[in-house]
């Protein structure tokens, strides 16, 4: 007999003023679900997960969670207030003998858990709250945008994790990748709706485009019957008036339903002029390095940038990313080495931290406010790429309204503050952007059209980003920092990058896997029926990730064991004995399994190099 979904919201309504955000949104979620939540920025994805975590409560409707069921939540700004340490406050629901569930997380993570908050960057801040969220071994978790803030390898780990789980998820998130790769239903936040795909999202565009067009299609044929209607109102009504009164009622019915329809809000008109040429040389770096505190940011690096070229900068939180950007363009001196720029450059910045925002100024004020972007007299207008526009006409081509455009920036979602900030970047001419996390927050709309733009920008681009995805769409070469001094630079994107890597490693200095002690007779790993030339991408970097996953793998069973091997443990708390229990069989299994991979890929790649 199936058993009830864990979590049901039925017509929700909610409304903040004006317009309402939600009417009539229903949505169900059940065990083992893996639902991702998409919308446009502004639509109300994080609402929707607040309400179904009981922490915003709506104007109608009604929310139902199963009796007893364990829902966690992830919030995009987690409150810290009151913790001393990060690993105070994931380890803040646990009982004192189960603060082993958030070290096992902590360490996955690489949380530094004896870090302040206050001190803590904004990924450290991340992975402490998602080692919480996990540590609770929650049935269902809500995850608003867990990946913000977080580098590649904490990505792929949480990705990892949550392919791995039992538990139910619902998942915001502008990081492509991660969706395709772990969802198998889409929840769409449009226009107060909440519509359901039960597939993933690799294929929720071409669902959305379709359900698009058979809505522009229903609403040009009701266009064409109220044109119709009216003209026989005007030329008909005088004769047999009252038994036409019922088609007189029908036409006003059709304009109320037309006026009632809320139109989809188009794609932001985003553009991108990059004005005067550049230098073909735009930037020359040799032998460039700095360190702060005795350590390492960069050393000995050389690279040249030409005009056209989209570099992507990787690397762990921390790394040194923005720092080794501010020494390209300038903005930072070296300790050693020379940085030469090219002639004629134009720079445009996005800040990952939003700082050139004021949230207490209106969004007018922050356009009109720039001294690069006002004109003289007219508090109204603003220049755009050398031509006077009004200010609301031009955030309506970036999707804000003439109310939002009077409101104050701390009023707006993550991704609307991005928008805005685009809008102030793209009014003015440049040559060389400089974009640091320029997709956090972005819905995917925005960020296809974002895309397309750096696609056919005819200036250069400096771009810091975890997004894997979108690294391989746009970047021309990818700098790898190693997060001690060390940074290469690669050919094409992200995948690329780790192709090149892989390849330059000579055989004995890859990774080698742990002695494990193998479980009595072992089945044989099966061969490949045929042989091919040459391991997989894929095959390859597994074969490099599996003997840190063994490790770990048996680091958990270690802590486990020692855990359960209290002889008071079931008399005390039988439940937290069982759920211990249940997480030990699970690792041991999922240990014999990873080494029975590893066994089979490496007798491949011997096999292979024989």
């Amino acid at each position: 007999m199936a058993r009830p979904p864990i979590l049901t919201l039925s017509d929700i309504a909610l409304s903040f003023g004006g317009d309402p955000l939600f009417s009539g949104a229903s949505l169900s979620v059940g065990e083992g679900d893996r639902l991702c939540v998409v919308g446009r920025n502004g639509s109300g994805k994080s609402t929707l997960l607040k309400i179904a975590a009981g922490i915003v409560q709506p104007d109608a409707g009604t929310r139902f969670a199963r009796p007893g069921a364990r829902i966690g939540y992830l919030p995009q700004d987690p409150d810290m207030s009151g913790f001393a340490t990060l690993g105070d406050y994931a380890a803040a629901d646990l009982a004192p003998e189960e603060r082993w569930r958030a070290e096992m997380a902590m360490e996955g993570l690489e949380v530094k858990a004896g870090a302040a908050p206050d001190g803590a960057s904004g990924g450290e801040r991340r992975r402490a709250a998602l080692s919480r969220l996990i540590a609770q071994s929650p049935e269902l978790m809500l995850l608003d945008e867990p990946t913000n803030h977080l580098d590649i390898s904490a990505i792929e780990w949480l990705q990892a994790h949550l392919a791995e789980t039992r538990a139910g998820f619902a998942l915001i998130s502008h990081d492509r990748a991660l969706l395709a790769a772990l969802t198998t239903s889409t929840l769409w936040v449009d226009r107060g709706k909440v519509r359901r795909l039960d597939r993933g999202f690799s294929e929720f565009e071409a669902w959305r485009d379709k359900l698009i067009e058979e809505e522009e299609a229903e609403r040009h044929k009701l266009d064409r019957l109220i044109k119709a209607e009216a003209k026989w109102a005007v030329e008909g009504i005088s004769a047999r008036r009252t038994r036409n009164q019922g088609r007189v009622r029908r036409l006003a019915a059709l304009r109320a339903e037309r006026r009632a329809q809320v139109q989809i809000a188009g794609t932001a008109a985003m553009a991108l002029d990059s004005g005067a040429q550049s230098g073909k040389l735009v930037i020359e770096a040799k032998g460039v390095s700095k360190s702060f505190d005795g350590r390492d940011v960069v050393r000995g690096f050389s690279m040249r940038v030409l005009r056209g070229d989209r570099v992507a900068f990787i690397g762990p939180n921390g790394a040194g990313k923005t720092t080794l950007i501010s020494l390209l363009t300038g903005r930072l001196a070296p300790d050693a080495g020379s940085v030469r720029l090219g002639a004629n450059l134009s720079p445009a910045l996005f800040d990952q931290n939003r700082a050139q925002l004021d949230p207490e100024a209106s969004l007018w004020e922050t356009l009109t406010g720039d001294a690069e972007l006002g004109v003289s007299g007219k508090n109204d207008q603003i220049m755009v790429r050398g031509r006077p526009r009004h200010v609301v006409a031009y955030l309506k081509e970036f999707l804000f309204d003439e109310r939002q455009a009077r409101g104050p920036v701390k009023a707006l979602s993550g991704g609307e503050r991005a928008r805005l900030l685009l809008a102030k970047i793209m009014a003015k001419e440049s040559n060389l952007l400089v974009l640091d996390e320029p997709t956090n927050d972005l819905d995917v709309e925005t960020l296809d059209l974002l895309q397309e733009l750096l696609a056919d920008y005819d200036g250069t681009a400096l771009i810091v980003s975890h997004d894997r995805d979108f690294i391989d769409r746009v970047a021309t070469s990818t700098v790898a920092l190693d997060g001690r001094g060390g940074a290469v630079e690669y050919a094409g994107g992200y995948s690329d990058h780790l192709a090149q890597k892989r390849d330059a490693q000579p055989p004995e200095a890859r990774p080698a896997a742990k002695t494990a002690t193998k479980p009595a007779q072992r089945p044989e790993p099966a061969k490949p029926a045929r042989i091919a030339r040459k391991m997989s991408y894929a095959q390859a970097r597994r074969l490099d990730l599996l003997p840190a996953e063994i490790d770990r793998l048996g680091a958990q069973i270690g802590k486990l064991e020692a855990f359960l091997a209290d002889p008071g443990l079931y008399a005390r708390d039988a439940a937290a004995f069982a759920r211990a229990s249940d997480e030990l069989a699970s690792r041991r299994a999922a240990l014999e399994a990873a080494e029975d991979e590893w066994l089979a890929l490496e007798e491949l790649r011997e096999a292979l190099e024989g």
